[in-house]
């Protein structure tokens, strides 16, 4: 069976890739954007939090690795839970990614007008309302971006993604090497004695879901990459182990040379402060390019991806059929984006009723990783379904296919459950509430043209690729689910 047409395949390759996956998790953005909020629930042990979050990831990362290598779709864990677990269950993992990226328009687009403001304007830069219309600007100019295709996409990220890390790597080292900083580094900061009791380790580890997401965007840009069976998840991978080093070292790094109390006062923008303290004059606002860059290409990749999963869901008509519709000369969902853009615009005209830059950020990444923790959670157990027929065949499959991924989907769903009593109403409301609004289109085009997946199974699919092989090598772009299992 082919794959339906509509995305220009073979655009990307394996360094754009793990570009694409380091621009997706955004670190210098969700260190200014979510420090404080991870500090002010765990305290000093936000290091730990960030450490013991990262082993059930990587599981979660092998799952999408695994999983890609059965089944190449724009929707990602949207296919693979249906086509692995059941169609409802795969609705609803790509509606939370849906919702969550959505949301996130607001919690990213927010900080880009606010750092904006902070470089050429600094007495406007808490003004939520300033903030979010040049942040909205700042919007429109990356969906125009991501309409024009992939490779102009991943040429605008390989310039702000690099401009990026060159000024985190520089103040990494500076940080680590600075004297105050030697002197009141704790190695218990990476362990268990910081929490406040279960439920704080599991609210910690929520926050620090949120920091990591947006590392399997290279999944959705997997119609749209060479060779995308073993790039996408590899790239996913490297992409998740790049930015897992920078948050350690930055967020150390602020337990050694900050405050809890100027942690606190500089919600918004803790990057900034830390800049100061380490290269007085200048740092600060050096940080704030890089946070200001970052956001701006996580809004890009954010979009690519709940643009590409309404794009998979329309054309398999669990959504309107429109939203599968791609541009005749670019070859992008056009309609899904013009349809993302409207409702975003809506939100952040909606969110100046919340309250500060700051009081927007804590809600909306409280909100956001529950809706991780249900779309990631649902992919780990994906993985070992589809697989359970060859997972003793090696220890790889076993390992990397079924245990870690199971241990990071059992963790994702602890942590959903375990922290919703360390949440405000606000957050309950906006990250279940939005999810529990799903229920409406699963259900009315359940009724109707509900797609009827083929099952993802692994041991079948090794059995295809090896008739292939044994009648004439094909390409595995040219089967639908042509893979070698045994990695």
């Amino acid at each position: 069976m082919s794959r339906p047409k509509g995305l220009q395949a073979n655009v990307l390759g394996t360094f754009d890739s793990i570009v694409m996956a380091v621009a997706g998790s955004a670190p210098a953005y969700s260190l200014a954007a979510t420090t404080a909020v991870l500090v002010g629930t765990v305290g000093f042990a936000a290091p730990a939090a960030l450490l013991y979050c990262a082993i059930p990831m990587f599981g979660i990362a092998w799952a999408f690795n695994y999983l890609g290598r059965l089944d190449i779709n724009a929707g990602a864990s949207y296919s693979w839970v249906a086509r692995a677990l059941h169609p409802s269950l795969g609705f609803l993992s790509g509606w939370a990614l849906v919702v969550s990226a959505t949301i996130f328009m607001v919690a990213g687009s927010l900080p880009a007008g606010s750092m904006t403001l902070s470089l050429f304007a600094p007495d406007l830069a808490e003004n939520t309302a300033l903030a979010t219309a040049v942040g909205a600007a700042w919007f429109l100019v990356m969906l125009v971006v991501v309409l024009m295709g992939a490779r102009l996409t991943v040429h605008a990220q390989m310039i702000m993604s690099g401009i990026e890390l060159l000024i985190l790597l520089g103040f990494a080292m500076a940080a680590l090497s600075h004297d105050y900083a030697v002197e009141h580094f704790s190695w218990s900061w990476l362990g268990f004695s910081h929490f406040d009791g279960v439920q704080g380790f599991a609210a910690g580890a929520l926050i620090a879901a949120f920091y990591y997401w947006g590392w399997d965007v290279t999944s959705n840009l997997s119609e749209e990459t060479r060779n995308s069976r073993k790039t996408s998840g590899l790239a996913g991978l490297i992409g998740l182990a790049v930015v897992f080093v920078l948050f350690e070292v930055f967020t150390i790094s602020v337990n050694m040379l900050l405050t809890a109390d100027e942690i606190e006062v500089n919600s918004a923008n803790v990057l900034a402060v830390l800049g100061e303290r380490v290269w007085p004059g200048f740092g600060g606002k050096l940080l704030i390019v890089a946070v200001m860059l970052s956001t701006i290409a996580t809004l890009e990749t954010t979009l690519i991806q709940v643009t590409r999963s309404l794009f998979a869901m329309g054309r398999d008509r669990t959504m309107p059929t429109a939203l599968g519709t791609s541009h005749r000369r670019y070859h992008t969902p056009w309609v899904a984006l013009v349809a993302v853009g409207a409702v975003a615009l809506s939100l952040f005209v909606a969110s100046n009723s919340l309250g500060s830059v700051g009081d927007i950020l804590d809600s909306a990444v409280a909100a956001i990783g529950l809706q991780i923790a249900v779309y990631y959670g649902l992919a780990g157990l994906a993985v070992v379904v589809a697989y359970r027929k060859v997972l003793m065949k090696s220890w790889a499959n076993f390992l990397f296919g079924g245990l870690w991924p199971l241990t990071g989907a059992l963790f994702m769903f602890w942590i959903l459950f375990e922290s919703l009593g360390a949440l405000d109403s606000t957050a309950i409301g906006i990250g279940l509430g939005a999810l529990a609004l799903g229920l409406i289109p699963m259900v009315w085009y359940r009724r109707s043209t509900y797609y009827r997946p083929h099952r993802l199974d692994a041991a079948k699919t090794e059995q295809v690729a090896r008739e292939y092989e044994r009648l004439e090598p094909v390409p595995a772009s040219s089967a639908d689910d042509t893979v070698a299992t045994d990695f």
